[in-house]
Parts: C-alpha cells; sequence; structure tokens
C-alpha cells in the first residue's frame, strides 16, 4: 500500500516538474513549450544561447532537460556531457531533441549519457509519455536518495544516542566507586581530562586521548569493594589493612573486564561474532586500573612493575591520579595547596612517576590548574 501511495504521489507530482530547455532557434523552444503546456506542464527555464546553457542548468537544478544537438558554438553533445561529468546533475534525466537522425548522432548522444531520443519535428505524442516517464524514474531516485538520507540521519542520531548512553554508564560507574570517599564523585572527573591534558602534551592523537581521559574515570572503581571502616578510616592504615586497599586495583580490573561478552550480548541481543563490545575503551580502563599505583623504580603494586614495563596509560594516570588526590580534602587528610602538590611530586620524579610524565604535568599546570577551578569539590568551593 505504501508503495502504491508512493506512486501515485510521484505521478501527481510530475506535473509541477521544472523543465529546462535548450534550443538555439527559439521558435522550437516555444513549440514545445506550448506542447507541454496544453498537458499540465507550467514550470519552464529556457535558452537558446547553448553557452549559457549550463549556467542556466546549473542554478535553476531542473528535474529534466530537452537538449537540442546541432548548435552554434558548444555542441548539445558536449553541454550532455557536461551535465553527466557533474557530482550534482549527472541524474537529471536530458532528452535529445534533434533534427539528425543519423545512427552516428544517435550513438554519440546515447555513449554521453542521454536518457532518451526524440527527433524533430517532435511528435507530441512521443514527448509527453516520454517526458513524463522520464520524470517518474527522476522521482523515484529522489524519493530512493531522500529515503537514504533519512536512514543514514537515523542511524547517525542512534549513534549518537548509544555513545551518549554509554558515557552517562561509564560516569555512573566511576561515581558509584568515588562516591565511597568522595560524595561530589568530581575526583574521577579531574582526572580524567588531566589525563586528557597530559596525554596531548605527550603526543597523543585528540582521540586516543581522550579514549585516555574516558578510560581514566574508572581508574579508582575497584574502591566499591573496599570495606568502609578501611576506605574511611581517619588515621593511618595497618599493614593488613594496606593489602586490603591494594585489592582495588584487582577488583577494579574485574569490573571493567572486556572480556564480559555474555553480559554485552544480553544488552545487545548479538551474538560476539556480529558485534563486537566496545574492547579498546574497556581495554584501556582495565590497563588503568591495574597499573595506576605502579611506580617508576618498581616499588609500587600490585606486579612491582619498573620503567617503560608500566603501560603508558597508568604512568599518565598515576601521575594525574596523585596530583588531585594531594589537592582533594578526605576524612583522613586536608587539601593541599597546588604549589605544595607539586612540590611534594617533584621529589618522586624518577621514583614514583615517569619523568616525561612529570615534566608534562609542570608544562601543563595552568591547563591542569583551570580544570581544578571548573570542577572543584563543593565543599572546598564553599
Amino acid at each position: 500500500m505504501v508503495l502504491i501511495d508512493s506512486h501515485a504521489g510521484m505521478l501527481n507530482a510530475h506535473r509541477s516538474a521544472k523543465i529546462a530547455i535548450v534550443d538555439d532557434e527559439p521558435i522550437n523552444i516555444k513549440i514545445v513549450r506550448k506542447h507541454l503546456q496544453g498537458v499540465g506542464y507550467q514550470n519552464f527555464v529556457t535558452t537558446s544561447d547553448a553557452t549559457s546553457a549550463i549556467e542556466l542548468i546549473t542554478s535553476e537544478r531542473p528535474d529534466v532537460v530537452l537538449l537540442d544537438v546541432m548548435m552554434p558554438a558548444v555542441d548539445g553533445i558536449e553541454i550532455l556531457r557536461t551535465i553527466r561529468g557533474s557530482e550534482h546533475l549527472q541524474h537529471v534525466p536530458v532528452l535529445i531533441l534533434t533534427a539528425a537522425t543519423d545512427q552516428a548522432t544517435r550513438l554519440r548522444a546515447l555513449e554521453a549519457g542521454a536518457t532518451d531520443f526524440l527527433a524533430k519535428p517532435v511528435d507530441v505524442s512521443e514527448l509527453i509519455p516520454r517526458l513524463r516517464n522520464a520524470l517518474l524514474v527522476k522521482a523515484h531516485q529522489d524519493h530512493l536518495a531522500n529515503y537514504s538520507e533519512q536512514l543514514e540521519s537515523q542511524v547517525r542520531l542512534r549513534t549518537c544516542e548509544l555513545e551518549e548512553s554509554r558515557l552517562q554508564v561509564i560516569h555512573c560507574l566511576a561515581q558509584a566507586g568515588e562516591y565511597r570517599d568522595d560524595t561530589t564523585g568530581r575526583h574521577v572527573l579531574r582526572v580524567g581530562r588531566y589525563t586528557t591534558i597530559l596525554a596531548r602534551e605527550l603526543g597523543f592523537d585528540p582521540a586516543r586521548a581522550a579514549m585516555m581521559g574516558l578510560a581514566a574515570l574508572l581508574h579508582d572503581v575497584g574502591k566499591i569493594g573496599v570495606p568502609d571502616s578501611i576506605l574511611l578510616k581517619p588515621g593511618p592504615l595497618e599493614p593488613a589493612e594496606r593489602e586490603v586497599i591494594k585489592r582495588h586495583c584487582e577488583i577494579g580490573s574485574r569490573i571493567v573486564e572486556p572480556g564480559a561478552d555474555e553480559v554485552w550480548q544480553t544488552v545487545t541481543g548479538c551474538k560476539s561474532s556480529t558485534v563486537t563490545a566496545p574492547q579498546p575503551l574497556l581495554d584501556m580502563a582495565k590497563t588503568i586500573a591495574l597499573t595506576h599505583h605502579e611506580k617508576w623504580d618498581g616499588s609500587g603494586y600490585p606486579f612491582r612493575l619498573a620503567g617503560e614495563q608500566i603501560p603508558i596509560e597508568g604512568r599518565i594516570v598515576a601521575v594525574a591520579d596523585v596530583f588531585d588526590a594531594l589537592g582533594s580534602a578526605r576524612p583522613y587528610k586536608a587539601a593541599l595547596p597546588p604549589d605544595r602538590c607539586l612540590e611534594i611530586m617533584a621529589q618522586e620524579r624518577g621514583r614514583h612517576f615517569d619523568p616525561a610524565v612529570f615534566d608534562a604535568l609542570w608544562r601543563r599546570i595552568e591547563d591542569v590548574l583551570r580544570v581544578y577551578s571548573e570542577n572543584a569539590d563543593a565543599r572546598a568551593a564553599a
């Protein structure tokens, strides 16, 4: 039923089509136009100057062109080739009207892309149905093109919606972990922003740096598995309690484990052979969760990696995380001013921190402080 209605709409709409007529003899234009007006066509653009034909057709964008071949200055076949070579005009139907009926001329016109070929003097009984058919084909092509564009637009919109949903889920998960000892949840947001800044300073392309920043939001999600009695303890931790705290790296890596295909397939309804979970981001988040407490000198945890054994993502987030942690108030400590944070961290350059990453922080400190100011904790702002 939809197809029938669409076809009927095309039939009713074709008489309002814009028709271009190009002929060096004004009388021929007048005759063809009169014939077409007699059956209801009213929208015409015409020229008897072949040299202005392309400019007219380009500016007016007609639905069909009736084109003479034998014209002075510019040959009709040349005009036809120009039309077919134009990205915007190549699908416009062109009906050739000419007194030259020899096989060679007909062949040249068809090879150049003519839609149809009519001999002069034009037989109106042939012209009308051939014009109508050309317009119907053009209308159908336009309909398909518009439908395709609408589908592409819907796909783009849906993709944006899915991406927005994914970002919201990541932010919610990150804040769920951070809410345990930071009720504003802004620490993870700042660390993510710092990470992007440092990654760009270290030469990573914008897309990769942005992904690092997003993955960094989940660096401490493993805090969900740490008891409040330890996480919120106001005094120094006992050795056994420190070991429990350290487990948040492994817990976080399991939470964002990208191998959880069964969950992804349940959500999407697709098997792994037809769709892949967002592995790069989750892989990076897992790497960061596991390695952001490793130290350049090998004294960190959980694997005691050293130097460039530590993935660059972990090294970057280590600097971003410590800078923000020093500058943030917690139940067990007061916030330090930025100068003091940098002073403390400078003493750990080459021991705790990758020197190149710390130097990147130093170079971009104004941008980092701007992020800190724009995303300050509510209690700090108060």
